[in-house]
């Protein structure tokens, strides 16, 4: 049996830097590479229903774009509804909308009035946390309609840009779940 610790290398080992994107400056881990190799696309999500399995999930709502691709699956595995988070523009009619300022760039993230109800229990999936401003924007999102976010999981945490401060004053202590840590510039 595979251990989460040799998961998280699997997933670690999978990610490439690209250097200057999408400025100069700017070292950007392409999760994309995940999905090249089956294993650890599969420890991927594993990784993150064993984290909500147990917490009562109704929905798991996946940011633009890398969310969506880690958020489809989990909220299949979960056997929940799956909820895109778009930028402008993507969603056809009506949606409600957040804006949110990133480490390198300002932005809105959209979803469909009516995709989250009131009440229910919501799982944010990204694939990076850098400076907290998007996964705050998706917490503010579903506030928004009165539906409670019960965590925020991502693939990558970048440390030095401090999001996890941001996010945890948010959703509490245990509220951000991260596969592996990275640096950067």
């Amino acid at each position: 049996m595979v251990s989460d610790a040799e998961k998280k290398e699997v997933v670690k080992a999978s990610i490439r830097g690209v250097p200057d994107f999408p400025k100069k400056g700017i070292l950007f881990w392409d999760v994309t590479t995940i999905l090249l190799n089956p294993t650890a696309f599969q420890y991927t999500i594993d990784l993150f229903v064993q984290q909500y399995k147990d917490q009562k999930v109704d929905v798991v709502a996946g940011f633009e774009a890398r969310g969506l691709i880690f958020g489809a699956p989990l909220a299949l595995a979960l056997g929940v509804p799956f909820v895109p988070l778009r930028k402008p523009g993507k969603l056809p009619g009506p949606r409600i909308s957040e804006e949110y300022v990133t480490e390198y760039s300002s932005d809105k993230i959209e979803m469909h009035e009516g995709a989250v109800l009131p009440g229910q229990r919501v799982v944010l999936i990204d694939d990076l946390i850098a400076t907290g401003g998007t996964l705050n924007a998706g917490v503010n999102l579903i506030k928004k309609v009165n539906a409670e976010v019960v965590g925020a999981g991502c693939v990558i945490e970048l440390p030095f840009l401090n999001g996890r401060s941001k996010v945890t004053g948010t959703l509490g202590d245990d509220g951000l779940f991260v596969l592996v840590e990275k640096e950067g510039a």
